[in-house]
């Protein structure tokens, strides 16, 4: 007889739920979310596992793997799917949870997602500190622009490498905001300082890395760009054919269909968004990239009457973004 289980994940216990083919409850119980407790559980020789069923979460990658190691039919289903299925339960429990899970597996009802594998997670775990490092040394100069302005204070067009030389010279006359501004700006050279040293690895993995190195061939794409869509497809096996690729990042558009209503609406955003941005800065970029390819290609020279000469593309370029339907 075949048996089912569903996992309901915590941070510190797993709600387990066994069913046969029947439907019939075989088992439950609850366990440390540790691969030791729950193979201590699911490795009983009396049970014939067809599907065992995990909720994608923080936990269900490292899970994931331990269960798979132990030769078990282990999945990660999809967050949105399984808790779309398991609104229709009256009340809300990690116990209820759980036999819906298993009932899930055992009727088919369920979407897998794929599991990244561990070079995946480890440059994804690269890609997201440097921008979380990145994003705060930001907020920092925003944060001292503002309030340096409430004093008539006006920071200016300045670069990063000259924003705290420029902000010492704003307060040097002023002692009681230079204790203020001081330990900002302290917190500011460290973040920077770290964000180079994340960066400098990021370049040195691109390097090393054959297929970055290809995507960086196209204009618009960077090293971030290149390691980005490198680690967020991971495996592109699993992909039937390229148009897939753009369902799975978020970028085509949601459908409404109901009765004699049919709506297209924007992109579905249900994918990855640190990959959707990277790819929208990319595409900012392809215009600035192809003009001044352009301008190379035929250099402008000025007339005496003071107007340029050449083909058009060697004038100022003027871009207009545009959505097409079918992005």
């Amino acid at each position: 007889m075949d048996h089912f289980a569903g996992l309901d994940l915590s941070v510190k216990e797993t709600s387990l739920c066994i069913v046969d083919d029947t439907g019939r409850i075989v088992r439950e119980v609850k366990v440390a979310s540790e691969p030791e407790a729950l193979l201590q559980v699911l490795m009983n020789p009396s049970y014939q596992f067809k599907r065992i069923g995990l909720e994608a979460g923080p936990l269900s990658q490292w899970l994931f793997g331990a269960l798979a190691e132990a030769g078990l039919p282990v999945i990660c289903v999809e967050t949105r799917h399984m808790r779309a299925v398991l609104k229709a339960q009256i009340n809300k429990t990690d116990r209820n949870d759980a036999r819906g899970m298993a009932q899930m597996m055992r009727v088919g009802l369920y979407r897998p997602v794929h599991v990244k594998t561990l070079r995946s997670q480890k440059l994804r775990m690269l890609l997201t500190h440097r921008k979380l490092l990145q994003s705060k040394a930001i907020a920092i100069d925003n944060d001292l622009r503002a309030t340096l302005r409430n004093f008539g204070l006006k920071v200016g067009m300045v670069g990063t490498a000259k924003f705290e030389a420029r902000i010492k010279e704003l307060v040097e006359d002023l002692p009681d905001l230079v204790i203020l501004v001081e330990p900002l700006l302290i917190v500011r050279r460290v973040l920077r300082e770290q964000v180079g040293i994340l960066h400098s690895r990021l370049l040195a993995v691109v390097r090393d890395d054959d297929v970055c190195r290809r995507l960086m061939t196209v204009p618009g794409v960077g090293p971030v760009v290149a390691l980005t869509y490198r680690a967020t497809v991971d495996v592109p096996a699993r992909f039937r054919h390229s148009k897939a690729v753009g369902a799975v990042f978020g970028l085509t558009p949601a459908k409404h269909q109901s009765g004699e209503v049919d709506r297209t609406g924007a992109i579905s955003r249900c994918g990855d968004e640190m990959m959707r941005m990277m790819l929208y800065e990319a595409a900012q970029i392809v215009p600035v990239a192809q003009a001044a390819v352009d301008g190379m290609r035929a250099s402008p020279t000025i007339s005496k009457g003071g107007k340029f000469e050449g083909s058009p593309s060697a004038r100022a370029p003027v871009f207009s973004v545009t959505r097409s339907p079918d992005a």
